[in-house]
């Protein structure tokens, strides 16, 4: 277990580094480069070769990413010029609001479509499979953020049962008043209630047919201490995976719900940064997100380990 601990990290830090290269090398592929970007097309050559020279995109890539990374050790993810503030700052601001929506639209997902999957799979081809199907297929098939404006239209425009978006800024502005908070968090549950279930349904129904069901049963075990003691048991260990690798869709799809809804996180910030071309801003923030990433990951390879006894790591 230790050995792939310590693989798992090693390669953690491979596709960092990976990454943070890549993102640093988009920054720079900005037209005029980030500076011109920054600035704007009125800004005359010699103010573009001051910043370069101020900032020091004037010296070779390598450079600058070994400045920057030294600046990350050092706690500084960098300043963003456009906000007049640190990105940590920006992170104390942003990040636990996106906690809030991410981490309530999660749950509420789960609550729902892990038992609807094991429905799906104890009652599988019954009418109720059947339409459980086809609300998984429509979550697979269209955008959340279509989801999310049809929402705003039904609940919000039409019958004024929720507001379209949050009424403050702040952690506790957002908990403060739960009405605002729910068309976000439903969207967003929605968008991953089709993941679970389809999932759920399939691991169950795998495990159904093992042979540790059949001993469990001819050992007199009640149908309902093999399903729930047994089967649900190592069917989970698919959602823990799955919750892991997922971590990329479960961003991504916060960026488009905290846009429609304007919901004041990281997502909302991200956009805005782009639209605004604050490079530092979108620099931070994918660092953010890559490590979350990467450690999602490793905590469900260990969560696979834990839920698993078979599972041996040499």
């Amino acid at each position: 277990m230790i050995g792939f601990l310590v693989r798992r990290i090693l390669q953690a830090i491979l596709v960092t580094f990976f990454v943070t290269v890549f993102t640093l090398a988009l920054v720079h592929a900005f037209p005029g480069g980030p500076v011109r970007a920054l600035l704007g097309p009125r800004a005359t050559p010699a103010q573009v070769a001051f910043f370069n020279h101020e900032y020091g995109f004037d010296q070779p890539f390598y450079v600058q990413y070994g400045r920057w990374v030294w600046q990350l050790l050092q706690g500084n993810l960098g300043y963003s010029i456009k906000l007049n503030q640190t990105i940590t700052s920006e992170l104390k601001q942003y990040l636990p609001n996106t906690i809030v929506l991410v981490g309530l639209g999660t749950i509420v997902s789960l609550l729902f479509g892990i038992p609807l999957g094991v429905y799906q799979a104890v009652r599988r081809y019954t009418l109720g499979d059947y339409v459980l199907t086809g609300v998984s297929f429509l979550g697979y098939a269209t955008p959340v953020f279509f989801i999310a404006l049809l929402l705003v239209e039904w609940f919000s425009v039409d019958v004024h049962l929720f507001p379209a978006a949050p009424s403050g800024n702040t952690f506790g502005a957002l908990l403060g008043n739960p009405r605002a908070i729910v068309l976000p968090i439903v969207a967003y549950a929605f968008l991953l209630y089709a993941l679970w279930s389809r999932y759920m349904r399939s691991s169950v129904m795998d495990n159904l047919v093992q042979d540790y069901v059949r001993t469990a049963r001819a050992k007199g075990a009640s149908e309902r201490r093999v399903l729930w003691g047994h089967i649900f048991r190592n069917s989970l260990i698919s959602i823990v995976t799955l919750l892991g690798l997922s971590l990329p869709t479960l961003v991504a799809g916060a960026i488009f719900i905290e846009v429609v809804f304007n919901w004041p996180g990281m997502g909302l910030a991200f956009y805005t940064a782009a639209q605004n071309v604050d490079y530092a801003t979108l620099l931070g923030f994918t660092l953010v997100a890559t490590v979350a990433t990467i450690v999602g990951n490793l905590l469900a390879d260990v969560g696979y380990a834990v839920l698993d006894p078979r599972v041996r790591y040499s």
